[in-house]
């Protein structure tokens, strides 16, 4: 019994065409060395990608599932795909894993190389710039997760990690410790921080990175040092509005 394909008819139930193909010997080397070369290729294109891109997979676990997939559904759905190539291309792609896990334990820089190292995002209420840069991350993208945290306004993280698989490690101060800080509730995209008022005296935060900067009623907001020339009012309490300044007054004592 045969069945229609391009050009030539495929023959049904033909053992030698379902696990050998009509290929020499030779070939399987070949199979050998083209999954190394798409494997290697594969993991160097990861890593360029970044962790945002890989979430919660290390770039090795995506390269593995990428691989087998591909490998099982071709031979499932293919029948010029000879099953012994895709159980070769399986074999090689789970022995790859094993070979750079092992690497991974014992040499240092190869996990390095691989996987990264953990970036700090936060450090004591203001943002790190260079590690949000190098972490592909917008205010946005740090500000989504530092919220499910419980997190409401920056001066309560003492320290935020970008870890090695794309998770944000968040460690704030204990319950009524935490300074005034930048409001991140509610999100800037539904309610930008309001600019401080004029004769503003109190306690001001960045909106490039956070930092804390007092000012009095006859000062005049000056360039943050990172180069930020946005200012808002530091708070305790993004929702219940507390201001962590002396009241916000301005000259008239109001």
């Amino acid at each position: 019994m045969s069945s229609g394909g391009g050009a030539q008819a495929v023959q049904s139930l033909d053992w030698q065409r379902m696990f050998l193909g009509d290929y020499d010997l030779l070939f399987y080397v070949e199979i050998v060395i083209r999954t190394l070369i798409i494997l290697v290729w594969l993991l160097a294109l990861l890593r360029v990608a970044g962790k945002r891109g890989v979430s919660q997979l290390s770039p090795l676990e995506l390269a593995i599932v990428i691989g087998l997939g591909s490998a099982v559904g071709d031979a499932m759905f293919y029948a010029e795909v000879p099953l012994v190539h895709a159980m070769l291309v399986m074999a090689l792609v789970v022995g790859f894993q094993r070979l750079v896990a092992h690497l991974i334990i014992s040499q240092e820089k190869v996990e390095t190389f691989l996987e990264g190292t953990p970036v700090e995002l936060v450090r004591d209420g203001v943002m790190q710039l260079g590690g949000l840069k190098r972490s592909a991350l917008s205010y946005e993208d740090l500000f989504e997760r530092l919220r499910p945290e419980g997190v409401r306004q920056l001066g309560q993280v003492q320290r935020a990690y970008f870890e090695q698989d794309g998770q944000l490690s968040v460690f704030c101060h204990p319950d009524g410790k935490a300074p005034p800080g930048l409001p991140i509730v509610p999100p800037w995209d539904l309610e930008v921080p309001a600019p401080p008022p004029d004769h503003y005296a109190g306690l001001l935060a960045c909106l490039r990175c956070g930092r804390i900067h007092e000012q009095s009623a006859e000062e005049v907001p000056v360039p943050c040092g990172c180069g930020g020339t946005a200012w808002t009012p530091a708070v305790l309490d993004s929702l219940g509005g507390d201001a962590g300044q002396d009241k916000g007054r301005d000259k008239g004592g109001n």
